[in-house]
C-alpha cells in the first residue's frame, strides 16, 4: 500500500463512521422523522383545542390544551435545528451537545405534558358522556344526575344547542386522547434514541492488516 493510501486510511479511521450513516436509525432519518411527527401532532393538538374554545368561551384552560400543542411544536423546531447542524451519535461540538441535551429534556417535558393532557381529557370525556343538559337561554346547563338537587352543575356559555356539548365536545375530548397518546409515544421514542445514541453506542477501532490502518465498527 502506498504512503498516500495509508494516509487517507488513517484520516478515515480518525473521523469515524460516515456522517450520513449517523442520520439513520432502523432505516429512518433521525431526528428529521421524529421532529416532523412532533410538528404535525403538535399542530393537530393545538387546532383541535382552538376548535373546542370556539364551542364555548367558558371552557377551562386544562380542557383546551392548545398550550401543549404549541410547546410540542417548539420541541419539533429544536429537532429540526439538531438535524441542520449535522446529527452525529458522538458530540463533536459544544453546540451539538447543548442542542441534543435540550432536545432530550424537551422530549421528556413533551411526554409529561401529553400524559397530563390525556388524564384531563379522559376525565372530562367520562363526565361529558354522562351529562344531562338543558337549554337556558343562550347557555347550556348540564348535570351528571338531574335527580340529585345538590349535584354539580356545569354551565357552558354561548352554546345555542346542547347537542354540541354531549356530542361534538365529547368527540373532541376523545380525539385529544388519541392525539396526545400518539404524541407521548413519539416523544418517548425521541428521548430514548437520544439516550441510546449517547450512552449505548460508541465506536471501537479494530486493527486489520497493518497497525496503521483501522476500521471502525459499531459495538
Amino acid at each position: 500500500m502506498s504512503s498516500g493510501q495509508e494516509k487517507k486510511a488513517m484520516e478515515a479511521s480518525e473521523e469515524g463512521p460516515a456522517p450520513e450513516d449517523a442520520h439513520k436509525c432502523c432505516g429512518c432519518r433521525f431526528p428529521l422523522l421524529v421532529a416532523l411527527l412532533q410538528l404535525l401532532l403538535g399542530l393537530a393538538v393545538a387546532a383541535v383545542a382552538f376548535l373546542m374554545v370556539a364551542i364555548s368561551p367558558s371552557l377551562l384552560v386544562r380542557e383546551t390544551p392548545h398550550w401543549a400543542g404549541i410547546i410540542l411544536c417548539v420541541v419539533s423546531l429544536l429537532g429540526f435545528i439538531l438535524y441542520c447542524i449535522t446529527y452525529l451519535s458522538d458530540e463533536r461540538t459544544s453546540m451539538q451537545f447543548i442542542a441534543k441535551l435540550l432536545y432530550f429534556l424537551m422530549c421528556t417535558v413533551g411526554l409529561v405534558l401529553s400524559v397530563l393532557v390525556m388524564a384531563f381529557a379522559g376525565h372530562h370525556y367520562s363526565q361529558a358522556s354522562g351529562f344531562v343538559c338543558e337549554q337556558a337561554g343562550e347557555d347550556c346547563v348540564c348535570r351528571l344526575d338531574p335527580d340529585d338537587p345538590i349535584a354539580r352543575t356545569f354551565t357552558y356559555e354561548g352554546v345555542g344547542d346542547c347537542e354540541v356539548i354531549t356530542g361534538t365536545l365529547t368527540l373532541f375530548f376523545l380525539l385529544q386522547i388519541v392525539l396526545n397518546l400518539t404524541q407521548a409515544l413519539v416523544c418517548a421514542v425521541g428521548a430514548f434514541i437520544m439516550w441510546k445514541h449517547r450512552y449505548q453506542v460508541f465506536f471501537a477501532g479494530l486493527q486489520i492488516g497493518s497497525p496503521s490502518t483501522q476500521q471502525w465498527q459499531k459495538v
